[in-house]
């Protein structure tokens, strides 16, 4: 029998990705202070967040395969974290606007059974549409900023945005789902379902290869 695979995060578009892809799954949300080292690159750094997510509820839960992962945007490199209130959320989407960024999220995958763990980061590159104050306050109207990397989502009114996206989609919403599937197998761990789609790849939206690097 496999182990359990518990999902180290309240991230409801993280939950819905595995669920949808057919994984059962458990939620243990890790209390950890997030690291921001400057000295770190982007991938480095959400794999480093991921890692200690993970290594926290693993050694609470010994019996468990324990998933993490950590999304964070980029802007010529400097990241753009989640935005405190609505008028940062403005100014990062102008920002954004009629430009491309990465998004990179960082997965960490813990096993106290086998005795091992997987990592790695996949990075989208998104094009934005250019925005106007109107368009920016249409989709701020339509969605909830604050707990977005970027101030915005990939789902939903995403597509009124986003120009354009090379790479995992399902990164840019917060698991880049083929990579992941692969690494739980490494564990045992298997959708109870056929997959139909992992959500790589939709109408309108440019899909290229994604940069990934285990470690």
């Amino acid at each position: 029998m496999a182990a359990p695979l518990i999902l180290a995060s309240r991230s409801p578009r993280r939950r819905s990705l595995l669920r949808r892809a057919g994984f059962t799954l458990e939620i243990a949300v890790a209390q950890v202070d997030e690291l921001a080292t400057p000295h770190l690159s982007v991938r480095e750094l959400t794999i480093a967040n991921a890692s200690r997510k993970a290594g926290v509820i693993a050694r609470e839960r010994m019996d468990a395969v324990v998933l993490a992962a950590e999304t964070l945007v980029a802007l010529e490199g400097k990241i753009i974290g989640k935005p405190r209130h609505l008028e940062e959320a403005r100014e990062t989407l102008r920002r954004l606007s009629d430009r491309v960024h990465e998004v990179c999220t960082g997965v960490s995958i813990v096993s106290g059974p086998h005795r091992k763990f997987v990592s790695f980061a996949e990075i989208s590159r998104v094009r934005f549409r250019k925005l106007n104050e109107r368009s920016i306050d249409d989709y701020l109207r339509k969605v909830d900023p604050l707990d977005k990397a970027g101030a915005y989502a990939a789902q939903g009114a995403g597509g009124e945005i986003i120009a354009s996206i090379a790479g995992s989609f399902t990164n840019v919403v917060g698991l880049p789902m083929e990579a992941t599937i692969e690494a739980l197998a490494q564990f045992g761990i298997y959708p109870s379902r056929q997959c139909v789609s992992t959500g790589n790849s939709r109408a309108g939206v440019e899909t290229g290869a994604g940069s990934r690097r285990k470690t």
